[in-house]
Formats: C-alpha cells, sequence, structure tokens
C-alpha cells in the first residue's frame, strides 16, 4: 500500500499522485491541509524519512517567515508546534510505501518508492520529462 499526504494544489504533488497512479497503484491520499497533522503522525513520517522538522519547512508559499522560523537558532520544537497549527509548513508531497517514506520533491524521487514502474514516457504538469518511452529515468 502507499500513501500519499497530499495537497491538491500543489503542482509537484499532482505529478507525485499521478506517477503513483501510472504505476498501476491506487494510493490513500491524505489531504493533510483538511485534516491537519498529530504530533505522533509528523515525528513519525519525520523519523522515517530521516528528516528534521526543519528540514520539512516549507519556506515559500507558507506562513514560516512571517512567523519567524527561518530565523538560526529556531528549535526543532518551535517548528514542530507550529507545524500542528498551521499544516500548510510541512513541504509535500511525503510518500508512505513499502520500500520506505521520503518528501518527493522533486517529484521523480516517487519513483525509489514504487514496485513497479509505470510505463513511459512520463512528463510532469511543465512538460518536462522524467521517464522515457522505454521506461528509462530521465536527468
Amino acid at each position: 500500500m502507499i500513501v500519499i499526504h497530499h495537497n491538491p494544489d500543489c503542482g509537484t504533488s499532482r505529478n507525485v499522485l499521478a506517477i503513483i497512479e501510472a504505476s498501476g497503484e491506487t494510493p490513500v491520499v491524505i489531504e493533510y491541509l483538511a485534516e491537519g497533522w498529530s504530533r505522533a503522525q509528523l515525528l513519525g513520517l519525520f523519523a522515517a524519512a530521516s528528516l528534521t522538522p526543519r528540514a520539512a519547512l516549507r519556506e515559500t508559499k507558507s506562513p514560516a517567515k512571517e512567523l519567524g522560523l527561518l530565523e538560526p537558532g529556531v528549535s526543532d520544537e518551535t517548528i514542530l508546534a507550529a507545524m500542528l497549527k498551521h499544516p500548510v509548513l510541512v513541504n509535500r508531497p511525503i510518500v508512505c510505501s513499502p520500500k520506505g517514506v521520503r518528501l518527493c520533491r522533486p517529484s521523480e524521487l516517487v519513483l525509489d518508492l514504487l514496485e513497479t514502474m509505470p510505463p513511459g514516457p512520463i512528463y510532469k504538469e511543465d512538460g518536462e520529462m522524467i521517464l522515457d518511452a522505454e521506461g528509462r529515468r530521465m536527468g
């Protein structure tokens, strides 16, 4: 089973979901902006993906700067507390599969988590090819 913590308004998140579906999987989609996060959930995801709260912090298109979270010396505990209050602060998409947990930014990182590669060619929304017709990774 694959789980994607997804924001449907995010192009990278939409690309990752499309790649997962093209591989033949029907993922569990968690729209975290609507559902929010629990402390245990975030700590578990971050530990599994080898991320710190700072590494998972969405710095652009979020209130991170206004909340003072980009300043040096801000603790992971402060960032985590802000993420619980403002779910948009968590960078996305985070994908969980039997092969691991990963922040899939850029979107082609999800390929490492798939049991079956999708048939190529696969393009991102912006037209960038990430798998050619023979299923070879680009770049």
